[in-house]
């Protein structure tokens, strides 16, 4: 391969991983501040009602991942018209745009807004990034280890987020994070523009009630579906139980989700080969049950370092299974030639878990205590496994009838050139 070539898809998976990371770092400097500057509003005001306030920020946080959702099936059917490269762009014009009204917005409204607009970036991003990356890599070794890579750009971004946000708002202020996102993000916006040029753009046309009727894709949003619950009905519900049963220090709430992040970067980076090595399914099937046995005994914890291990084991394992589905993915579309829809569903799973998951793992918790909710959850991982085992042997027979079909080609097509050379000969010899 051209050397030129080389340094052109290394420099689009740069722009990828950057756009990931900036969005998820978006995603959780928010965290911190939002709240706190919000609230710091309402006590100004001559009306103030906890209750309110808090449903409030909880639809504020919310809307990215509704956004996202819905938008996620659009984004996918445009990359067949407009390839990879554009809706990319788009996407990190979106987070430009949501940055600065982040760092200059005072009030509610226009803080809803810029959430929103994070989501429509996190559409364009995600799905275009991924699909971009599956395109430059055809090849299945390549593919695994560059979107393990990709993938860990998430967890960093996560990692780095809380703590920029906290900091720099005890610091300077709401504007000083924000503007420092902004000017991140140029970057990949200034790499975008210069490769625009070396991406081939997909012009074929996915017919979507294809994908959305073959088992093995929807067994496989399914496994992240249910892999990626824990984590959203964690972030809502986990800071309330600490206080009523841990009573942890206030730093100690921002710590707690570190070791997730850690595992998940770990399992994404490293763990993509392997799973293409030793067999993506059943490397899945290990991490989910990783997940499910770490989602169980999370609640039995009394101390905030014996949280260390379960949440570690879940960051692990969904790193892992995400490292082993989400390159299978582009392998079952491979002959389609448009990555756009099939990431497109992979992002519906996921913004699905991120945006039901507090909500009804909320009422969940009210209704039936927190331990039950994360038991339930992790027999439902457990029991998912038996499905990733239906579509390992499934794929396991599909590969074996495809060698046998593409043998028996082979056959025939030796025999139809043996026959070919046979007539010419003969041919000759009656000259």
């Amino acid at each position: 391969m051209p050397v030129e070539l080389t340094d052109s898809r290394m420099m689009l998976v740069i722009v990828v991983y950057l756009s990931l990371f900036l969005d998820n770092v978006l995603l959780t400097v928010v965290v911190p501040i939002i709240p706190d500057y919000l609230c710091s509003i309402a006590d100004n005001s001559t009306i103030f009602n906890e209750e309110d306030e808090n449903g409030r920020i909880g639809l504020l946080l919310s809307s990215k991942a509704l956004v996202q959702l819905i938008l996620n099936p659009a984004v996918g059917t445009l990359t067949g018209s407009v390839g990879y490269a554009k809706p990319l762009l788009l996407g990190n014009l979106s987070l430009l745009l949501a940055t600065l009204l982040f760092a200059f917005g005072r009030t509610y409204e226009f803080l809803f807004l810029a959430r929103s607009i994070q989501g429509i970036s996190s559409a364009c991003i995600g799905v275009s990034g991924m699909s971009l990356v599956a395109s430059q890599y055809p090849n299945e070794g390549e593919r695994s280890k560059v979107m393990g890579f990709v993938l860990g750009s998430i967890a960093l971004g996560v990692l780095v987020g809380y703590p920029i946000g906290s900091i720099l708002y005890d610091i300077e202020g709401k504007t000083a994070p924000f503007l420092l996102v902004t000017f991140l993000v140029f970057f990949p916006l200034i790499d975008i523009e210069k490769n625009l040029k070396i991406v081939n753009n997909n012009q074929n046309k996915t017919n979507w009630m294809q994908l959305l009727n073959d088992g093995k894709i929807l067994i496989i949003a399914g496994a992240i579906l249910s892999s990626t619950s824990p984590m959203a009905i964690l972030e809502p519900c986990l800071p309330i139980w600490l206080r009523s049963n841990i009573k942890p220090k206030k730093w100690q709430l921002g710590t707690v989700f570190i070791p997730d992040s850690i595992g998940y970067l770990i399992g994404t980076n490293f763990f993509g080969v392997i799973a293409y090595r030793y067999g993506r399914c059943k490397i899945a099937v290990l991490a989910i049950i990783l997940v499910g046995i770490s989602v169980i005994v999370l609640p039995s914890a009394t101390t905030v370092v014996q949280l260390i291990i379960p949440h570690f084991g879940m960051g692990l394992g969904i790193g892992v299974a995400d490292a082993a589905l989400v390159p299978l993915l582009a392998t079952l579309v491979d002959q389609d030639g448009n990555y756009g829809p099939v990431y497109s569903i992979q992002q519906v799973a996921v913004s699905l878990a991120y945006s039901l998951g507090p909500i009804v793992g909320s009422e969940l918790v009210r209704a039936i205590g927190f331990q039950w909710v994360m038991r339930i959850v992790g027999f439902i991982n457990l029991a998912y496994c038996p499905l990733l085992v239906y579509l390992a042997i499934t794929r396991k027979k599909c590969l074996r009838d495809c060698e046998e079909h593409k043998k028996e080609y082979n056959s025939i097509l030796k025999t139809t050139t043996d026959l070919k050379y046979e007539r010419f000969h003969d041919s000759d010899d009656d000259l």
